[in-house]
């Protein structure tokens, strides 16, 4: 099932190719921050999420399994996730690798409590 977290759902309107960056993303309760960076990788895919305006100076690694819906005509990312789980979320670790399967198992246990999938 973690397995599952790092990819787009289907329903999501995830287009490979299309560039994220800077996309605005929105919680189940209001917005969150920006794109700062993303993966379409099968099986790795995420977004890194610059929440420094809501939190300063905070970076968090969203995996593809939380993105519900992409608007790419308003050029916004929601997610499944409310804006105090967002919050909560593990601090990206700059000195790991965004795409290291053991980062993600670490991530993927606080993702899947709130079965997202």
């Amino acid at each position: 099932m973690s397995d599952s977290l790092w990819v787009y759902q289907p329903s999501s309107g995830h287009t490979a190719g299309i560039d994220l960056t800077g996309y605005s993303v929105e919680a189940t309760d209001g917005s969150i921050g920006k794109v700062d960076k993303y993966s379409d990788e099968v099986g790795s895919a995420y977004l890194l999420v610059d929440i420094g305006v809501w939190i300063f100076g905070k970076d968090v690694l969203l995996p593809a399994g939380t993105v519900k819906r992409i608007d790419a005509e308003n050029r916004r990312v929601h997610v499944a996730l409310t804006k105090e789980q967002v919050k909560h979320s593990p601090e990206f670790d700059r000195h790991r690798q965004a795409e290291d399967p053991g980062y993600h198992e670490q991530l993927s246990a606080y993702y899947l409590a709130f079965r997202i999938m």
